[in-house]
């Protein structure tokens, strides 16, 4: 398709290069337990939870803003967000002394606001859902000529959460399946694009959340299409993928070959296992590779598994309540906080 073009292997190499002094080249761990639980031969968790900003998000966010002029980068930036990306820009904002504006909506946890506001960036907090925070976006960014920074669906974007691919096959080139989590596509359509221009036969695993599947839908509809927010223990899956959708529907297309839906008993399940057997405390939205895993909704019987583990922001009240509840009776608690 046109737009695959437009994103080569060589633009992710070049973001690495970029993106350096801002991340962290994270851990590739495995997972004994897990790979005897779901039959696989191994499976090597990603732990972008101990990433800078605690996500994988910075990686996107520093290339995008990096690649900006200096004049671009005098007038500031601007993103929605549901707290990831949104913490990430104002990180590397800060560290760059840039202005930043992060639009939020109604849903987004608290604890995620105070931590983009403790990094310096203004926060607007407009509708009850990202899709209408990304109204608010696009009415800010043109009235005070702000860049955007959007948070999936932009070639910058795409290409520095490809990163996340490059360093795991640099390390682990003998995978043979990778599961990633899946919103608005950013970092599934880069990991995508590098795992196939690397290795054409490697299987690459969406794992979306039932509360929010605005990318299946969209890919069934065969356009973006605008989906109701439920609460979620995986509040960084919600959302819709931007009614102007440009790159990530078509890559996904293109590029995926398959697609599981996690419930939010399942996220807790994986969030538990994280924590018991590795000490990882991780968000409900990085829990879901494992929590497919857990419950052998993947087809890899002899394989080697890669699961990005994507980020660890969380509010600790909840979290304790949540593991409190999983250990005493299996129930997750039932909450968008997380």
């Amino acid at each position: 398709m046109e737009n695959n073009k437009t994103i080569s292997l060589k633009d992710v190499y070049m973001a690495a290069l970029r993106i350096a002094p801002f991340i962290r080249k994270t851990p590739l761990v495995a997972a004994e337990s897990l790979a005897e639980i779901s039959g696989a031969e191994k499976v090597m968790l990603k732990l972008e939870s101990l990433q800078n900003t605690g996500a994988f998000k910075v990686r996107g966010a520093a290339n995008k803003i990096l690649g900006l002029s200096e004049d671009e980068k005098a007038r500031g930036v601007i993103t929605f967000s549901t707290g990831n990306h949104g913490r990430a820009v104002a990180y590397v904002a800060k560290q760059m002394n840039i202005r930043a504006v992060v639009c939020l909506s109604e849903h987004v946890p608290k604890n995620r606001v105070e931590l983009i506001k403790d990094m310096g960036a203004e926060v607007e907090v407009h509708g009850r859902s990202q899709d209408e925070a990304e109204k608010h976006f696009d009415y800010i960014m043109e009235k005070q000529k702000l860049m955007a920074v959007p948070p999936f669906d932009d070639p910058a974007i795409i290409a520095g959460q490809g990163t996340v691919a490059l360093e795991i096959l640099t390390e682990k080139p003998e995978l043979d399946i990778l599961l990633v989590p899946l919103s608005g596509g950013g970092l599934l359509a880069g990991v995508a694009l590098v795992a196939k221009a690397i290795n054409p036969s490697i299987r690459v695993v969406g794992v979306s959340i039932e509360a929010s599947p605005a990318m299946l839908e969209s890919l069934k509809a065969g356009k973006p299409v605008e989906i109701e927010e439920k609460n979620s223990l995986a509040v960084s899956l919600l959302g819709g993928i931007g009614q102007q959708n440009n790159y990530t529907l078509t890559l996904i297309k293109d590029l995926v070959d398959e697609h599981i839906i996690i419930n939010e008993m399942e996220i807790a399940e994986g969030m538990l296992y994280a924590l018991k057997s590795h000490g990882l405390v991780i968000e409900g939205a990085a829990a879901v590779g494992i929590a497919a895993l857990l419950k052998k909704k993947v087809s890899c019987q002899g394989s080697r598994v890669g699961v990005v583990v994507s980020g660890s922001s969380i509010e600790l009240e909840s979290y304790f309540d949540l593991i409190k509840q999983q250990l005493s009776c299996g129930k997750p608690l039932q909450s968008s906080k997380i």
